[in-house]
């Protein structure tokens, strides 16, 4: 009986040890999510390694794992291109773990083009080369690419006018005329197009932009003295089949992207994009009696066609057409004050026109064909001045790449033709320039860890003869996640007086022209430090850059001389342009990322007598700031971007009441996102958060046609109609909402 007894108390004390560990072993679940570029990431794996075992993700970056062990286990979670992540977790009896993988690394692989006219992976490119992804641009919504490339640190968009709101786009404080703009590698936005152009370069149909820093003369030849910026649009094979996006402002703004792609052929892939921008709504909050944002109407439609060949060789056809009506001014302007002289409007009718293609050749060797044509029809007033402009530039060229032993060769020719006209005494015929060019680039892996591209160029010119544009550049890994890179090189320019500054056409001042004008040259050189931070609990990605150039013959506008004029000529001495710049990217597994950037920059000329003058708008101090948080369960989104601008020297005139240096101030902008399923997303926010405006941003607004200048009691200091205090946007702070929806 006592044995019975025993027995079975032990059976019982041996079956409840036993039902225990079960609930141990089965009570304890591991959920993991692995996100990357505030997606899920599907086919990750994820694997414990004290316990061998793991798994792949599924569509929304999910695996669960049950019966595990409790207590303290590492898990790790991969991904080809992505760095590991390694994380540690206590198991509970009875709980649900879940555990956030946000993988970082695709930034370190991403294919690049830009530098050397060819595809390499960026951590292997010679030439330090920023990227902005077509993500970066959702965080803050914006109508088209010139208001949004100024997310990246050293890129400042810049307005030059306060009634038309034309601009350009400045690298590391050099004006925008020295910035080429390439769309899929192509040089097509020049001249006019660098005025009117880039406001109709719509967000939908871009896929990523690289920007080059520094000048890149010997592979694109003319107008990249700054820098470089490639717009490269979207693959029709990995679009969506259907997607569009529609925003407004509390302002009254309405922009529209909307895109599909379509397969005429098993092996003929198409892609069309459309945008439409809408503000017509003459707002005049400063009370000056002049529009506060130009008015625009605006339509543009892009066509791609893409063609499956054998060993994967390209062959792409592409075209754009921009339609803009533009006007500001004076809001009780209207169409019948168009030229006149009664009512102060600066109108511009813009139609653009651009095709390109790009064509491998059915041979061993690989040989690349690229070409572009673009007509860009300008019929605009000043007031009372007309500007009546035809710019067409068609460009040929062709490469063959050759690899041997440790260098890769590239050489090629080229050819670009610009027809330029228009009404103003500074044309007085057609001009017809034919600008060919050779250029020739060998890449040598010297070590494994180093690598040194060297290049030459060799433009000849009907005016100025031969214009040779050296170039040469070093890559060292200091390990696998640090790299110091060195580039320098030359560049050159030859000069549209249109893009020299929207002043000189305005009405605002007489254009004054000393001498004839010779091309611009500079030289150049950055020193570039990378260095990807892999840790347990987060990720880093430092880069620092140091830069200086050295113009000579630089063209630069004389606002100073005689208030009434904006004089042009070569600068009989210098002009330099160095600097600094960091930028920071932080990101852990909530997820959050979080990305800065800081500019130095001493931009200044010296003039014949020594004499040293600030660049005007080049800020010493600027900087961009980014912050996402996603909320992982309920896939809501929080942005917080913006940048900030120390005091920047501005065009005054004498005993101007208005100071020669701006103020230190901010753009701040919050958006809240929300997907849903099915490829919807809402979104909403405020821009201008600190609601910022410039004041006095015309001088003499209601004296337009300058009738009363003359007036010793009223306008003692002699002060005429002037709209080029510009600085930052007229508009405050507004609101907007938006939806986008994507079909796969």
């Amino acid at each position: 009986m006592l044995k019975s007894v025993y027995f079975s108390s032990c059976l019982l004390i041996s079956l409840l040890g036993f039902s225990q560990l079960a609930a141990q072993e089965s009570g304890c679940k591991l959920v993991c999510k692995v996100w990357a570029e505030d997606a899920p990431l599907s086919f990750a794996n994820v694997y414990l390694p004290g316990l061998g075992r793991g798994g792949q993700t599924d569509s929304l970056g999910m695996l669960e794992l049950e019966g595990l062990p409790c207590g303290k286990i590492v898990a790790e979670a991969s991904f080809v291109g992505y760095y590991r992540s390694v994380k540690t977790v206590e198991l509970n009896p009875g709980q649900t773990v879940v555990l956030q993988f946000f993988l970082e690394g695709l930034t370190l692989e991403e294919v690049v083009v830009s530098g050397a006219m060819r595809e390499v992976l960026r951590s292997e490119s010679p030439v330090p080369i920023d990227i902005i992804t077509s993500g970066r641009f959702l965080r803050n919504p914006t109508p088209n690419f010139f208001e949004a490339v100024g997310i990246l640190s050293g890129v400042q968009p810049v307005m030059n006018c306060n009634v038309c709101n034309t601009g350009d786009i400045q690298i590391n404080g050099i004006e925008g005329v020295y910035t080429q703009v390439l769309i899929d590698g192509m040089p097509i936005v020049s001249g006019l197009g660098t005025v009117y152009g880039l406001n109709g370069i719509p967000n939908g149909l871009i896929d990523r932009i690289e920007v080059v820093k520094g000048p890149a003369g010997a592979l694109y030849g003319s107008e990249g003295m700054a820098g470089q910026i490639n717009i490269l649009t979207k693959n029709a094979d990995d679009a969506p089949v259907f997607n569009w996006d529609f925003f407004s402002t509390s302002w009254g703004e309405f922009n529209l992207d909307a895109g599909a792609k379509f397969r005429v052929h098993k092996k003929v892939n198409g892609l069309l994009g459309v945008n439409g921008f809408l503000f017509d709504r003459p707002l005049d909050k400063n009370d000056d009696g002049f529009t506060d944002l130009a008015q625009q109407k605006r339509f543009s439609v892009f066509n791609k066609w893409q063609w499956a060949r054998k060993g994967e060789k390209e062959a792409i056809l592409a075209g754009r057409y921009v339609w803009e009506d533009r006007w500001g001014g004076q809001t009780d302007w209207t169409k019948a004050d168009r030229g006149g002289e009664v009512r102060y409007g600066e109108s511009i009718y813009t139609r653009r026109l651009e095709l390109f293609g790009r064509y491998e050749l059915p041979i061993p060797i690989p040989v690349h064909l690229q070409g572009s044509f673009n007509v860009h029809d300008q019929d605009s007033y000043y007031g009372n001045v007309p500007y009546f402009a035809r710019q067409s530039i068609g460009f040929l060229q062709a490469y063959l790449e050759k690899a041997y032993s440790k260098h890769h060769l590239l050489a090629g020719t080229a050819l670009r033709y610009t027809r330029y006209d228009d009404n103003t005494p500074a044309t007085e015929e057609r001009s017809e320039t034919l600008l060919p060019g050779l250029f020739v680039q060998d890449e040598w892996s010297i070590t494994k860890n180093r690598v040194l591209l060297s290049g030459l160029r060799l433009d000849i010119h009907p005016d100025h003869g031969a214009i040779w544009s050296p170039r040469i550049a070093l890559r060292q890994n200091l390990s696998e996640r640090q790299q110091i890179r060195f580039s320098a090189g030359s560049g050159f320019r030859v000069v549209s007086l249109f893009t020299e500054d929207h002043a000189a056409l305005s009405g605002a001042r007489e254009v004054v022209i000393t001498e004839a004008l010779a091309p611009e040259r500079s030289w150049s050189g950055s020193l570039n430090y990378h260095w990807k931070i892999p840790t347990e609990a987060f990720f880093l990605d430092l880069d620092v850059s140091a830069f200086y150039s050295h113009f000579l013959n630089r063209i630069l506008p004389d606002y100073d001389t005689d208030p009434q004029q904006i004089i042009y000529a070569n600068l009989d001495g210098h002009a330099v342009s160095r600097g600094l710049t960091l930028q920071l990217d932080y990101s852990d597994g909530m997820p959050l990322r979080f990305n800065t950037g800081v500019t130095f920059m001493d931009v200044f000329q010296r003039n014949e007598e020594g004499e040293r003058i600030v660049q005007i708008r080049a800020p010493r101090w600027s900087g961009t700031f980014s912050a996402n948080y996603t909320h992982p369960a309920s896939k809501i989104s929080l942005d917080l971007t913006g940048n900030w601008f120390g005091p920047q020297r501005l065009p005054v005139v004498p005993n101007d009441f208005r100071p020669e240096y701006s103020p230190w101030y901010a753009m701040v902008n919050v958006q809240v996102s929300r997907k849903f399923k099915r490829g919807f997303e809402l979104y909403g926010g405020v821009k201008n958060l600190l609601d910022f405006v410039p004041l006095h941003p015309i001088l003499r607004p209601f004296d337009p046609f300058d009738r009363y200048v003359d007036d010793p009691v009223q306008n003692p200091n002699g002060y005429s109609f002037d709209p080029s205090y510009n600085y930052a946007s007229l508009q405050g702070i507004r609101g907007f909402v938006g939806v986008r929806y994507s079909l796969y």
